[in-house]
């Protein structure tokens, strides 16, 4: 079973690292009107710290005989990064930036699948990274705390608890749904990932805190 690279010490592409890219982020865009927008946001941000690095969205990857479509791939020099984005949001409305730029966030409300969508994604992600040069990024942004708050003591298990996704959880072996009743959502994992969430950005009100978790794939 292999052990991911830390949050700190990997780079994208081998040519910067996600906590570089993220800062410069966050400095432009705080917040996002869709997923599409970070995707598109991330990929300039790193071209302007690494102009040696292509990146690629939406690239189909031949598996089985299947086709499935990676987020964003991006080419270093001499390696490259796989990456998976998800941007999970609950309501929040404000106003940002100079000229103030409007945004309404909507809420999406089941948490309970945007953590079996994650933790898909690094499933999907140890398939694509069989190359010795090609690691992955599943990268979550959210303003939804039950994402990264663990659970209070006493909680009833709920059928996602294998696919707890909060601060200090470490993902590991085959994840059951619903105690393995839903077979279809049963989830394996190759390696095992110690989970830490990362602030991202504060802007205030209800919902106005936005947490970043990365989970790095190796090849």
């Amino acid at each position: 079973m292999t052990k991911a690279p830390m949050y700190g010490t990997a780079t994208i592409a081998g040519r910067t690292s996600l906590h570089e890219v993220l800062a410069r982020l966050r400095r432009h865009r705080p917040v996002f009107h869709s997923e599409a927008a970070l995707q598109h946001s991330f990929a300039r941000v790193l071209w302007e710290l690494a102009p040696e690095t292509r990146s690629r969205l939406e690239v189909p990857q031949r598996q089985s005989g299947k086709t499935e479509y990676l987020d964003l791939l991006c080419l270093g020099p001499e390696s490259r990064t796989a990456i998976e984005f998800k941007y999970f949001t609950r309501g929040w409305a404000g106003a940002i930036g100079a000229p103030a730029e409007d945004y309404f966030l909507k809420a999406h409300g089941a948490t309970d699948l945007a953590r079996l969508h994650f933790v898909r994604d690094i499933a999907r992600l140890e398939r694509f990274c069989r190359r010795s040069n090609q690691q992955g990024l599943a990268l979550m942004l959210t303003n939804e705390p039950s994402l990264w708050t663990p659970p209070g003591p006493g909680r009833r298990r709920t059928r996602d608890h294998d696919f707890r996704i909060h601060q200090g959880r470490k993902l590991a072996g085959t994840l059951l749904w619903a105690e393995g009743t839903y077979k279809s959502n049963t989830c394996s994992l190759r390696g095992t990932y110690p989970l830490s969430w990362e602030k991202y950005s504060e802007q205030g009100g209800v919902g106005g805190e936005f947490r970043s978790l990365a989970v790095f794939v190796s090849p």
